[in-house]
């Protein structure tokens, strides 16, 4: 892997776009570390701290790699781009014309990239005005109670959240590719040392030797269990032999060729962990935000939905959140597959260029046939997307040891690496060179 590395870098081409997304990720950390004005960020990261039992703003905080914690420019990052992408994906589904623009190719993808940057900049307008009144609602967040420090504020962090936006399009365009996917993956890799650093500090460090040894064995393992389950679970898939029937006109036949319907296992990916995760932090977070004692059946509804509370032996009867968890894990990871996967259409699409499975006679049976396989499969994925989102759960509760690779994380991290990896192999491919994955 090393030396196609080294041969990648010897294709100037290459070479420029690596350099280039370094260069628009270093920028990225260092604009993570330029304070909003006017905030009086220690008494803002004390607040946090304090919140860190109910982990509401946790997901948050991991996915703006540490930005939000540190209240800095970019402390939105690119959550409203995320949220933007998910409702125009949804309104895909809703709205024919969305729908039409989705086919029409590349004109029509230029028009439902410009709308979710619209919805971007709004949502971050939104979030950044609830956010800056917020502060100066509270005593003590702002330097001063100056309005007009509530201006800044939502000036700021609405661009910093656009010029994040920005930053991902051009890696796309000039970079290695999967702008906003990298951005998103450099913010989550940016906690994970200290994560690991305060993981050997509870459970290794100072403890006795044997001790200490297996528990860094079990972390090791684990981590490397997780990561090998992601990888698993990304790659894996089930291929549908597809056969076309011969065509003769004149004297040329036409078709007769074979090709392959690749149905992955994870068909919807991270999604319905994001989806599970944001219904469940949601209340949560207004909770907090409105400055809720947690008292009262409000209260213990919030604390089912706390996810710190899972697993422990404390409060076992909180666990039956984690139940209701797994099962709008299996219900999203059936619901996002279902808009995004129409065997309907496939099979249609099939019958009319002459394309049939073989044992399976065209039309409505195809239809069935798939929607079957796929239910099967979904099935499997959602199964394995238990294990890795509920895993890091189960450690939490019973032995306290919260980490941000966990989960979410983990798949976004793996998977981005893995498609990166394949892009820049492919662009080496070209050039007769040896890819990172031939090794």
């Amino acid at each position: 892997m090393f030396k196609s590395l080294m041969n990648a870098l010897k294709v100037k081409e290459i070479r420029m776009k690596i350099l280039f997304t370094l260069a628009m990720l270093a920028l990225i950390r260092l604009g993570s570390a330029i304070p909003v004005p006017g905030m009086n960020t220690t008494v803002f990261k004390n607040w946090f701290q304090g919140l860190t039992e109910s982990d509401a703003f946790g997901f948050m905080n991991r996915f703006t790699g540490g930005s939000f914690e540190n209240m800095s420019i970019l402390a939105l990052n690119i959550t409203p781009y995320i949220t933007s992408s998910i409702i125009i994906q949804l309104l895909t589904i809703a709205i024919p014309k969305f729908e039409e623009w989705q086919k029409d190719g590349e004109d029509g993808r230029k028009k439902l990239t410009k709308l979710t940057r619209y919805i971007t900049v709004a949502l971050a307008l939104i979030e950044s005005i609830a956010m800056a009144v917020g502060f100066y609602r509270n005593t003590g967040f702002l330097t001063s109670q100056n309005p007009f420090l509530v201006v800044q504020i939502v000036a700021a962090l609405t661009a910093g959240s656009a010029f994040l936006m920005w930053i991902g399009e051009r890696i796309t365009e000039n970079g290695v590719g999967n702008g906003i996917s990298i951005v998103l993956t450099i913010n989550i890799l940016s906690r994970m040392p200290s994560d690991i650093s305060s993981l050997f500090g509870q459970f290794v460090s100072g403890k006795p030797i044997a001790r200490g040894v297996v528990s860094a064995i079990v972390i090791i393992a684990v981590i490397i269990f997780m990561v090998l389950l992601v990888v698993l679970l990304n790659g894996a898939e089930r291929r549908i032999p597809v056969q076309y029937a011969k065509k003769i006109q004149g004297r040329k036949t036409y078709g007769g060729n074979r090709s392959e319907i690749p149905l992955k296992v994870n068909t919807a990916g991270v999604m319905p962990i994001i989806f599970a995760m944001s219904l469940f932090q949601f209340p949560i977070i207004i909770t907090q935000l409105v400055g809720y004692n947690g008292s009262g059946f409000w209260g213990k509804a919030v604390a089912f939905l706390n996810q710190s509370n899972w697993c422990n032996p404390n409060h076992p009867v909180y666990t039956l959140g984690l139940v209701v968890y797994i099962l709008l894990l299996i219900f999203f990871a059936y619901f996002y597959t279902s808009i995004t996967f129409n065997p309907i259409e496939i099979a249609d699409n099939m019958k009319k260029q002459g394309g049939f499975i073989p044992g399976i006679r065209p039309g409505k049976p195809t239809s069935d046939y798939l929607t079957s396989i796929l239910n099967y499969i979904i099935f499997i994925g959602a199964c394995g997307l238990i294990i890795i989102g509920v895993l890091p759960i189960v450690f939490n509760g019973l032995f306290g040891a919260k980490v941000s690779f966990g989960g979410t994380s983990l798949i976004i991290v793996v998977s981005v690496i893995l498609e990166t990896i394949k892009q820049i192999e492919s662009q080496m491919l070209v050039r007769n060179y040896k890819g990172f994955l031939e090794d």
